[in-house]
C-alpha cells in the first residue's frame, strides 16, 4: 500500500455520558452519547443522496454526536431502510434512514421540532427541489436549521412561509453585522493556556470529529478542555463557542477567530483550547486554515490525513498532499509545531490503518492514531507528550 498519495452562537448544553465500546474494525470510540430526548429538541436531518459521503458531512456529524438536537431520522432515498450508524461506522445507533419526509413523519409518533439541512454542497445553495422540501417541512410545523451560505431569512418566499406556519429559520452561517465584526487586536497573547488546532490535508476529512473526540477524552480525564467550532456543523452540533469562519469577510476572519478564543478563555478558565480546523492550508479553494493559524496562533497542531484518498475531495484532478509536505507548509507559515497525526480510515482496512500509523510515526517522528477506531487514550497521550503541564490536571488515569 502506498501512503504517499494513496488510493457568535454559544450553546451551553453539555453531556457527561460516554461511549466505552471495545475497539474492533471501524468501531466508533470516544464520542459522548447523544443528549437525552426529553432535554433537547428533536430533529430530522435531510441528506438526500449524500449520507456517508463528503458532501453529507453535516448529517454525518450530527448522527455521530449532537448536544443541541436529538436526531430521530435521516432522509436519503439511496440508503433508505438502513441504520445510519451502520452506514457510517458499522455500529447501529437506532437512527433510521428514510426515503423521504413523508415516510420519516409516518414512522414518528410526533412531528420533530426541527428539520436540519444536512448537506454542505460546494455551491452552498439550495436546488429548486430542495427549496420545495424545506417548504414542505415548514408546512408540517418544523423549524428549519440551515447551514448553507444562502440565508433563507433573506428570501421572501421563506419569510412568508415562516409567518404562515408559525416557524423559524436559523441561518447558522450568517455572521454578525459588519459594524460588529472584530479585527485582530493582539489579545490572543492574553490566552495563557495551550491552544491546539486540528488541521488537515483536505476538506471534509474528519477534523471536527477528531476535535470533538479529543476534547471529550481530555474532559473525561479531568482536564478542562474547550472546543472552538469554526464551521456550520460544529455550531449545529452544539459547540459552546464558535463562528462559521468561511462566511465572514476576510478582513475580519483573524479577528473573529481571536475574539472567540479570548471569550472562551475568559469565561471558562480552560486548561486547554481545541480549535476545529477547516479546509487545508495547501488547499487551492478552502483557505480558512490561514485565518485559524493567524487568529488562534496555536501552540500545537494535530494533522488529519486520509491515506486512502488519492485526490482532493471536490477536485478529482488535484492530488492529495503528503503529510510531510503539509507539515512543512504549516510550520513554515506559522510559529507552531505539528505534534501528532490522526488518520481518516476511509477506503482502508483495520490492518492498513495500523500499518499507516507505524509508517507515519517512523517517517514523521510524531505519534499517529485513528480517533474513530483506536482508543481515545492515544489522543490524550499525544497531547500530554507535547504539553506535559497538563498532566497535573489529570483526575482519571490514562490507560
Amino acid at each position: 500500500m502506498s501512503l504517499t498519495n494513496g488510493p457568535k452562537l454559544p450553546y451551553s448544553a453539555s453531556t457527561e455520558s460516554h461511549i466505552t465500546a471495545e475497539k474492533n474494525d471501524n468501531t466508533v470510540i470516544g464520542f459522548p452519547a447523544q443528549t437525552k430526548a426529553e432535554k433537547t429538541p428533536t430533529a430530522i436531518v435531510y441528506c438526500e443522496g449524500n449520507f456517508g459521503s463528503l458532501d453529507g458531512k453535516t448529517a454525518n456529524g450530527l448522527v455521530r454526536y449532537s448536544e443541541k438536537y436529538k436526531i430521530l431520522s435521516v432522509i436519503d432515498s439511496q440508503k433508505a431502510g438502513l441504520d445510519s450508524g451502520s452506514v457510517l461506522d458499522d455500529k447501529p445507533n437506532a437512527i433510521p434512514i428514510n426515503r423521504d419526509l413523508a415516510e420519516a413523519l409516518t414512522q414518528l409518533e410526533q412531528t420533530p421540532d426541527y428539520f436540519i439541512f444536512g448537506m454542505a454542497p460546494l455551491s452552498g445553495m439550495l436546488s429548486t427541489h430542495e427549496r420545495g422540501v424545506v417548504i414542505e417541512a415548514m408546512s408540517h410545523g418544523m423549524n428549519i436549521v440551515n447551514g448553507l451560505h444562502e440565508f433563507l431569512n433573506e428570501d421572501p418566499v421563506f419569510t412568508a412561509a415562516c409567518i404562515a406556519n408559525n416557524v423559524t429559520i436559523l441561518d447558522v452561517r450568517k455572521p454578525r453585522t459588519k459594524k460588529d465584526l472584530r479585527m485582530f487586536s493582539g489579545d490572543i497573547a492574553k490566552v495563557t493556556c495551550p491552544r491546539i488546532a486540528i488541521l488537515g490535508t483536505d476538506g471534509a476529512i474528519g477534523k471536527r470529529t477528531t476535535a470533538t473526540i479529543l476534547t471529550q477524552a481530555l474532559k473525561d480525564r479531568g482536564i478542562n478542555a474547550i472546543m472552538i467550532g469554526t464551521g456550520q456543523t460544529g455550531l449545529i452540533q452544539g459547540a459552546r463557542y464558535g463562528i462559521a469562519l468561511d462566511a465572514i469577510p476576510s478582513q475580519f476572519c483573524s479577528g473573529e477567530m481571536e475574539a472567540t478564543i479570548v471569550e472562551a478563555f475568559e469565561n471558562e478558565d480552560p486548561d486547554v483550547i481545541i480549535v476545529e480546523g477547516q479546509g487545508a492550508l495547501s488547499h487551492p479553494a478552502y483557505l480558512t486554515s490561514t485565518f485559524i493559524l493567524r487568529g488562534s496562533q496555536p501552540d500545537g497542531i494535530v494533522l488529519q490525513h486520509a491515506p486512502g484518498r488519492s485526490h482532493l475531495g471536490d477536485f478529482p484532478d488535484t492530488l492529495m498532499p503528503t503529510p510531510a509536505s503539509e507539515i512543512n507548509l504549516i510550520e513554515t507559515f506559522a510559529d507552531t509545531k505539528v505534534v501528532g497525526l490522526t488518520i481518516n480510515h476511509e477506503n482502508m482496512t483495520d490492518a492498513e490503518v495500523s500499518d499507516a500509523m507505524k509508517l507515519y510515526e517512523n517517517e514523521l517522528g510524531i505519534p499517529a492514531t485513528d480517533a474513530l477506531t483506536r482508543s481515545p487514550d492515544l489522543l490524550v497521550d499525544m497531547i500530554l507528550a507535547s504539553f506535559p503541564q497538563l498532566k497535573a490536571k489529570l483526575t482519571a488515569s490514562v490507560h
